[in-house]
């Protein structure tokens, strides 16, 4: 007996091979009917047999293609409509629907293999795809996810290719960006002698291939355009040429991220463990932060002062050949085997995606380019992530960050940055949301779009500090909005009244309500939503570096208790002064200075004194006894930037979070044997006088620095977990988030989790987001929604 089922598919289920795959299912079956993409998923009729039918849908889950993600599957009853096939039909419009998107896919080891393979008609093409990898998130326009809604529709497909394309057994059956060297796209090599406005074509194809590779291999820096921006590359063993593009960019110590020709090549460098192999040659092959294993042969300005390499596989056709090492045609003059692969701007700006734009602004950093004609439409810098232990032992009880069941061990990532091959992946909610617009924070900004159970979290924009990161912004959020059919009726921004994001968010139409969101409770209530946590007061611990309060005060060492609808600052680290306001985050011995004027504590002796003006210093210590712009902090970063240059690590930084940073590289030698300093806390208040004291006496003392930073890590955890079990002795709540920037600190989080565990807390740290900003318009959604 015939019978008939209509099956409505959501999630991400264009762009990676679904139809293909059902049609492929059908088929196998014995069934009859179509497939198609629309603006909200994919629909798909069926008709056959009873026991087809329930096999078939059994298997649309369990063999889905494995770049897919089903949210879900809605079955109805239907009328056999008799037909003779099966079919993919035309994709339709719906008016007002959405549906999630695939990123950029990395290279698969099919296409990798035919990029190699001399009697492929693709050999060494840099633009092979198929269903299983290329790009897609970078070069889409509008949905459904079809070729003319894409950057490709430039491109139209030769006969081979639609051969390919319309083929039901074929690889690259409805690959969107398929292309090959007869239709596709094709890169040039431009020239920038001295850096002039004079810029000559060289060559087209794969003579520019090579000749980019000679040029690397001389110590040049190119311009290479990928698939959301251009890098900037050089070859990494080669320190006049990382230095030269330190120069260049304007990036003093900020480390570089390194793309090796092959694991084999990291190995050598670097430790690794099975899940950062995973994350290396999977998929989505983003930027993983590594310990080194030795460095000899890296240049020593890759990353100054770092026990740790970003590093990254290549992840496009084109890397592939600018770093191959094997085949005969590339290799006749050899290149480097590991290049530096930085962001294709001035430090602080957007990276260029647009071949003109290149051209004029990377011109005083480049000495050539290497582009192609595939637009980009949309930019999307590298991911950055690190892999944190498999798992933590507390008293015998093997554990999990954010569950305490062993059956959920897994190794867990940590998102520093989150862009290429993660977003736009949305964030599943526990609660339905309104159509809504999260604007985010003024560094690492990103944005969040929330629609029904989705929060779709933007690509990584940056710091707004300039028009062409508004710009960026700007385009971005209406890209995004109308991409995900969201036209916001909630408008969620940070307390801050001077924030580019914030007045952004007040120039919105009047019928979108605009809700202010303080920046803690906003961190404290990403870290539930990524968790799936439903409504409930927990205690947040939110550590960051910057975050205006209620009080008009700088915050960022808060405990808060807080659910997604209100909190309570429950207790703070103690107001201390910041001399200079923001120009004191790049210079921490002002910091220092104006903590210690604060607390009395005489320092005139101690060694980082030395390097400093003395007139300067008493500026400073004129401006903390007269009030005279020093706003007041409670900020956990700035205590950390104090400490660091207190004991002599560093006076100035070059990035943000750079001194943290390297005091955290020499504490880990003497994590395991250091004790915590003395604190107190009083009413509230976390006080650090006498750990400033204990400090500057241990300096005196010629105590090693590494030993003095261990300590105060260790003072940080235990004050952070003293606080929690206070809050927990009157409330009863035993529920702890960890979340603002200084998480990051992956010593101090291992420090403070373990120990939040063995006093029997359940410890949430973010799974799917950044800690850091870069997680904060999930918050702030929430909490707009909530409120």
């Amino acid at each position: 007996m015939i019978i008939a089922k209509h099956i409505h598919v959501t999630g991400v289920v264009q762009g990676v091979g679904f139809r293909p795959f059902v049609y492929g299912l059908a088929t196998r079956l014995a069934l009859r009917g179509w497939v198609l993409n629309t603006s909200a998923g994919v629909d798909i009729h069926i008709e056959g047999s009873r026991e087809n039918i329930e096999s078939f849908i059994e298997k649309l889950s369990s063999e889905k293609p494995p770049l897919s993600i089903l949210d879900q599957i809605k079955i109805t009853d239907a009328s056999p409509e008799n037909l003779s096939t099966f079919n993919i039909q035309p994709s339709t419009q719906i008016e007002g629907a959405f549906q999630p998107i695939s990123p950029d896919v990395a290279i698969c080891a099919d296409c990798e293999h035919e990029l190699f393979d001399p009697n492929d008609r693709r050999y060494l093409y840099p633009f092979i795809n198929c269903t299983n990898c290329g790009p897609r998130f970078t070069i889409i326009k509008d949905l459904p996810y079809d070729r003319p809604a894409t950057t490709m529709a430039d491109f139209p497909m030769c006969d081979n290719c639609r051969a390919e394309y319309e083929n039901p057994m074929n690889r690259r059956f409805h690959a969107q960006p398929i292309a090959c060297p007869d239709c596709g796209p094709f890169v040039q090599l431009r020239n920038n002698s001295n850096h002039s406005s004079s810029i000559t074509s060289i060559d087209l194809r794969l003579s520019a291939i090579l000749k980019a590779r000679q040029l690397l291999n001389e110590g040049k820096i190119v311009a290479v355009k990928g698939l959301g921006g251009f890098h900037l590359a050089c070859d990494a063993t080669n320190e006049k040429a990382v230095s030269e593009l330190r120069n260049r960019k304007g990036r003093a110590g900020k480390p570089f991220a390194l793309m090796f020709a092959d694991f084999a090549s990291i190995q050598r460098i670097c430790e690794i463990n099975e899940a950062e192999r995973a994350l290396l040659i999977g998929h989505e092959k983003p930027i993983v932060l590594l310990k080194v294993r030795s460095n000899q042969n890296i240049a020593k300005s890759v990353a100054p002062n770092m026990d740790a390499l970003g590093v990254m596989l290549p992840y496009t056709p084109l890397h592939r050949l600018l770093l191959n090492q094997t085949d005969e045609k590339l290799n006749a003059q050899g290149a480097p085997s590991v290049l530096v692969m930085t962001s294709g701007n001035f430090s602080e700006e957007p990276i260029a995606i647009h071949n003109e734009d290149a051209l004029e602004r990377l011109a005083p950093l480049a000495d050539a380019f290497l582009m192609h004609n595939r637009e980009i439409h949309i930019r999307c810098d590298d991911s950055v992530v690190r892999v944190e232990s498999y798992r933590l032992k507390v008293e015998g009880r093997t554990t999990t960050t954010s569950n305490l069941q062993p059956s959920n061990l897994k190794p867990a990532i940590t998102y520093l940055r989150r862009s290429r091959s993660y977003a736009p992946y949305p964030v599943n909610l526990s609660f339905d949301s309104k159509p809504t617009l999260a604007v985010g924070g003024e560094l690492k900004n990103t944005f969040c779009l929330t629609r029904d159970r989705y929060a779709f979290l933007s690509q990584h924009i940056g710091d707004m500090e300039n028009v062409e990161v508004y710009e960026a912004f700007e385009q971005n959020v209406e890209h995004l909005s109308r991409l995900f059919r969201v036209q916001p009726e909630i408008i969620a921004h940070d307390m801050h009244p001077n924030y580019f994001t914030t007045k952004f968010a007040q120039q919105k139409p009047n019928h979108q309500l605009r809700i202010p969101v303080q920046h803690h409770h906003a961190h404290i209530a990403a870290c539930m939503a990524d968790n799936k946590l439903d409504d409930r007061k927990i205690i947040g611990l939110s550590f960051d570096g910057t975050g205006y309060g209620t009080d008009g005060a700088i915050w960022g060492g808060e405990i808060l208790l807080a659910s997604y609808a209100d909190f309570e600052r429950v207790a703070h680290l103690e107001y201390l002064p910041l001399p200079g306001g923001d120009s004191a985050t790049r210079n921490p011995w002002r910091i220092a200075v104006g903590y210690t004027e604060a607390l009395g504590l005489h320092i005139d002796d101690l060694p980082f004194m030395e390097s400093l003006d003395a007139q300067s210093v008493d500026i400073v210590r004129q401006q903390v006894q007269k009030n005279l712009n020093t706003p007041q902090t409670s900020s956990m970063g700035r205590l950390f930037d104090a400490i660091s240059s207190l004991i002599g690590i560093r006076n100035q930084v070059t990035y943000e979070a750079q001194a943290a940073i390297e005091m955290e590289v020499l504490s880990n030698k003497f994590i395991g044997e250091a004790s915590p300093y003395p604190y107190q806390i009083e009413d509230g208040i976390m006080r650090v006088g006498e750990m400033f004291q204990q400090i500057i006496q241990d300096v005196k003392s010629n105590i090693e620095t590494g030993l003095i930073a261990a300590r105060f890590h260790r003072t940080i955890s235990a004050m952070a977990v003293d606080a929690s079990k206070r809050v927990r002795e009157e409330t009863k709540i035993n529920e702890v988030a960890l979340s603002g920037g200084v998480w990051q600190n992956q010593t101090l989080l291992n420090l403070t989790r373990e120990d939040l565990l063995r006093e029997n807390f359940i410890v949430y740290t973010h799974q799917q987001t950044p800690a850091n900003d870069g997680g904060l318009a999930l918050g702030q959604a929430a909490v707009a929604n909530y409120q």
